[in-house]
């Protein structure tokens, strides 16, 4: 194995672990205030990132069964953070976008995430992170070209 593999799999390896580590928090902030499961919060984050979809576009974007999304949508509904209606061309299809309410949810779990990051980098410069942003956006945007991901698909591990 090359010098170059090496660095690729430790690249791997840290993306991983970045990863897991992003996920223990939200779980471990989950479980200090339950209610939504982080999963369904990630799907509001979505709505509230690129607008009012369909289900089925929701369950492409995000690479999971439409089965899960449904269940999603039921949760997000039950809570009120999510408006429903009927497809314009199509009655029988519905469109799902973020409520009022949704999106100040969301802003409440966006003030607890910064202040993670904040604790976590608060050592950081803008200009480290911003490199770094810049950098895994290149990575991403290279790995879903490689498996034909949808340019919007969004695999989130925090809200």
């Amino acid at each position: 194995m090359s010098s170059a593999d090496d660095v690729r799999l430790e690249l791997l390896r840290e993306l991983r672990s970045s990863a897991q580590l992003q996920h223990l928090w939200v779980m471990q902030a989950w479980q200090e205030e339950p209610g939504l499961h982080p999963a369904a919060g990630m799907l509001l984050s979505d709505l509230a990132k690129h607008g009012e979809a369909r289900p089925s576009e929701l369950a492409k974007r995000r690479l999971v069964d439409l089965s899960v999304i449904s269940r999603q949508i039921t949760q997000l509904q039950a809570a009120g953070l999510i408006d429903r209606r009927p497809a314009p061309e199509d009655g029988r299809a519905s469109l799902i976008s973020a409520s009022e309410k949704g999106h100040a949810e969301l802003e409440r779990w966006r003030v607890g995430y910064l202040a993670f990051f904040e604790k976590a980098l608060g050592g950081w410069d803008e200009g480290r992170l911003a490199d770094l942003t810049s950098r895994l956006a290149d990575l991403n945007a290279d790995l879903r070209a490689t498996i034909g991901a949808p340019e919007n698909c969004t695999v989130h591990v925090g809200k």
